[in-house]
């Protein structure tokens, strides 16, 4: 499910945010960005951010400005520097060279006349104030994932309602198919070899058989079960995408073996509406936990 939350601090020269935000997935991916300086803080942060989510992609990002978590000291290395002018000045005098010595002489004859020493300030104590900050993003990123969530529903619901009422249409005129096929048999003989020629009685068979062969009263009482449950996991609370993804399969599967053992046109329609709400429930179904 999408989401995105944040909260952020500011104060002592330096400000301190936190952004969390998830795109649809189907498995569970969480990642952490945290500053170079603040590493040491991701196995504490994971803590709080495990347990978020189920399915999707969720970055955490922490952002640090301001009042900077590194210094840096550079010494020169005098001695080092002494040896090399003496010795130059001793090979000028030697050879009776012109010329003076300057700094940029020394400096590119010594590569180890000057060290920079990187000091890292202690991080540690914007820590307590980042879970502060974590949490709290996490709680705004929940919040939008309910706002979100209960727009889904209400959708479901309403895709679900439909389904229920073509289940309803499926089973009133797969009940009457029996007298249509009947009707449709005996009118297809009479203009084929003539009326008269085949009995009232055998025409019955005939037609029941027929019934009898597209029957799909199991696929409906499945159906009729599995909207059932559909509608208890969509009121349900926690995670359910998974369950209502499966379930939403089984649907598909039930309105296919209906739509293959009939050959009627009125049930034909009636399937292929069905398979069309299938099929904004299985695109909605992947924006659920």
């Amino acid at each position: 499910m999408t989401g995105f939350g944040q909260a952020s601090w500011q104060g002592e020269g330096k400000r301190l945010s936190v952004e969390v935000r998830s795109v649809n997935q189907r498995f569970l991916d969480v990642k952490l960005s945290l500053p170079r300086d603040c590493q040491a803080w991701e196995p504490e942060l994971k803590e709080l951010v495990n347990g978020l989510a189920e399915r999707g992609k969720v970055d955490v990002t922490v952002y640090r400005s301001g009042a900077s978590g590194e210094d840096f000291t550079v010494e020169a290395n005098e001695p080092l520097a002494r040896a090399i002018v003496a010795s130059w000045r001793k090979l000028q005098k030697s050879l009776k060279l012109p010329g003076a010595i300057d700094v940029g002489m020394v400096m590119s004859r010594g590569g180890d006349l000057v060290r920079v020493t990187e000091r890292r300030a202690d991080t540690g104590a914007d820590l307590p104030r980042v879970k502060k900050l974590v949490a709290a993003a996490l709680k705004d990123f929940n919040a939008a994932r309910d706002r979100e969530g209960k727009s889904l529903q209400a959708d479901m619901l309403a895709r679900l309602k439909a389904m229920q009422g073509l289940h309803v249409a499926l089973q009133k005129r797969t009940t009457a198919l029996v007298p249509e096929l009947a009707r449709r048999l005996t009118e297809r003989v009479a203009q084929v070899l003539g009326k008269g020629v085949v009995s009232e009685e055998r025409l019955v068979q005939e037609a029941a058989v027929l019934a009898e062969r597209a029957d799909v009263t199991e696929e409906l009482v499945r159906l009729d079960s599995h909207l059932e449950r559909l509608a208890e996991l969509l009121r349900q609370k926690g995670s359910v995408g998974k369950a209502i993804d499966f379930l939403i399969q089984e649907i598909h599967r039930e309105i296919n073996t209906i739509a293959s053992k009939s050959a009627d046109l009125e049930v034909t329609n009636l399937t292929l509406r069905a398979k069309g709400e299938i099929e904004k429930l299985r695109e909605q179904v992947q924006n659920i936990e």
